[in-house]
């Protein structure tokens, strides 16, 4: 008699920004599933991507789930049977296993220069050939191999794709489904760094931690052919595969920065309770038996099967879970308001009234405008509370619409993002530069800034108080303006 095997799923979220909504759409799922089928849900840190990956990233997506309620089993701060749960950690299993796959056949070094690869991309494309890589190294002979590795070239790791035939595997929403390995190419697992790509970490770690139920986004859909290969080059037996649609806009588009918030972050300091958040992302794509709208998260694991999911883009309203949290709020009694509203408000920045170093510096911004101490509260208010109030009007500058205005503020957050020297200084000669580049004139432009930091068209000095104030809250407060325009 088969013995069935533990559900064992993960969240493998990379931490090269800000917590996504996407991240906490598949983290509900998985974590659903797991607890309904009394299994295991693990936390995984994928930060292969040197340049990107950052600590504070992490932190804010561990924090940012512990929010939403979604507690793993194992993880990079709780431990477990099959860590480490951070990949960077982990580089000598990759690097084991890619030449495993060169032993066996399945995997060749490729000493391609990045000059000869863009030269085979514009050969293919001219000759209307699949986009790829075009295989040259895959017939270097041994002794030509050896000596490029005697010779200190750098190389690559490649997966050695069969050249006929087609891939197939099955999804559990969505049946067989069929990849002609014509469209595929020789893969990347292993770069010249040693340093592994997503597919080969990816499959080494779900194979390792024995995940029994691969849950992620559709657009991963395109890349199971080759997972699939590389668990039969393994010879290990690959997981079930099941892929969530993907969270749209309500024009269909795939759900982005540029036309809806999706930083779990700002859910957070705008107020949204996160039974409310978890509640309207469980309705991307899945139904209650009785179609009933509001319901918890034991609700949902109680009632959780897979058939119920639904492959139509599901479309994220903000205006309707603005609507959704309004009925979270008053099912609230008066000590759970009270308590919430607390919470809400050490997590907009109150807290820093107790900063000594933080306060001594914004009261520096105020020193020769203060009358009375008690100027100090009124004058200083928005330095200590995260989200601010915005007037539509007053946020579009005269002379622009709305789509300008837009189009400006998202490219504004781009710019300061990157900006590692959070200066008086290098902060107005940045946002000189950025006029320059958008072709607004200053006035226009740090006025407008000046309004989305503050949330008034009065205040000290605009970057005195933007170096006061930090890179991690400008950019909450960039966030914040941009999700007020977009719902305008």
């Amino acid at each position: 008699m088969e013995v069935e095997k533990q559900v064992r799923v993960r969240s493998a979220p990379s931490p090269t920004g800000d917590p996504h909504l996407g991240t906490a759409y598949n983290a509900l799922f998985n974590y659903v599933f797991a607890r309904a089928h009394q299994g295991k849900f693990i936390l995984r840190i994928e930060d292969t991507d040197r340049e990107r990956s950052t600590a504070e990233s992490e932190t804010r997506i561990i924090s940012s789930l512990k929010w939403l309620g979604l507690q793993w089993d194992e993880g990079p701060d709780v431990g477990g049977p099959y860590g480490p749960y951070r990949q960077s950690e982990r580089s000598e299993t990759y690097r084991e296993h890619a030449q495993k796959l060169i032993d066996s056949g399945h995997a060749y070094r490729c000493f391609c220069t990045k000059e000869r690869l863009a030269e085979v991309r514009i050969e293919r494309e001219k000759a209307k050939l699949t986009p790829g890589y075009d295989g040259f190294c895959r017939t270097l002979t041994p002794e030509t191999i050896q000596d490029n590795l005697n010779r200190g070239l750098p190389f690559v790791v490649r997966l050695k794709i069969p050249e006929t035939g087609a891939t197939r595997f099955q999804d559990q929403l969505r049946g067989e489904i069929v990849f002609e390995n014509s469209q595929l190419q020789d893969q990347v697992l292993l770069k010249a760094d040693g340093f592994p790509t997503y597919h080969l970490a990816n499959v080494v770690d779900d194979h390792l931690m024995k995940i029994s139920h691969v849950i992620r986004a559709e657009e991963w859909i395109s890349s199971t052919p080759l997972h699939a290969l590389l668990y039969e080059a393994f010879g290990w037996e690959p997981p079930e595969f099941i892929h969530l649609p993907l969270l749209r806009n309500l024009d269909k588009s795939k759900m982005s920065k540029r036309k809806n918030p999706v930083s779990i972050t700002y859910y957070q300091r705008q107020g949204f309770l996160p039974e409310t958040l978890l509640n309207f992302l469980a309705l991307q794509g899945w139904s209650m038996p009785n179609d009933e709208e509001i319901f918890s998260i034991d609700d949902m694991i109680q009632n959780f099967t897979l058939d119920r999911i639904s492959l139509g883009g599901p479309v994220f309203d903000l205006k309707k879970l603005l609507r959704f949290n309004g009925i979270y709020i008053r099912k609230l009694n008066s000590a759970e308001l009270r308590q919430r509203l607390v919470e809400s408000s050490i997590q907009r920045q109150i807290a820093r009234m107790n900063d000594a170093q933080y306060l001594e510096r914004a009261a520096l911004l105020f020193q020769e405008r203060l009358k009375s101490l008690s100027d100090f509260d009124s004058a200083a208010h928005f330095l200590f509370t995260g989200a601010q109030a915005y007037n539509i009007r007053e946020l579009v500058p005269k002379g622009k619409n709305l789509n300008q205005t837009k189009s400006a503020l998202f490219a504004a957050m781009e710019a300061f993002r990157p900006v590692k020297d959070w200066t008086t200084t290098s902060l107005e000669q940045k946002s000189r530069d950025f006029c320059e580049e958008i072709k607004w004139s200053t006035n226009e432009f740090f006025m407008f800034l000046r309004i989305i930091i503050t949330g008034s068209t009065q205040s000290p000095p605009l970057f005195e108080t933007m170096a006061v104030l930090g890179k991690e809250e400008c950019i909450a407060r960039l966030q914040d303006g941009l999700a007020a325009l977009q719902l305008s």
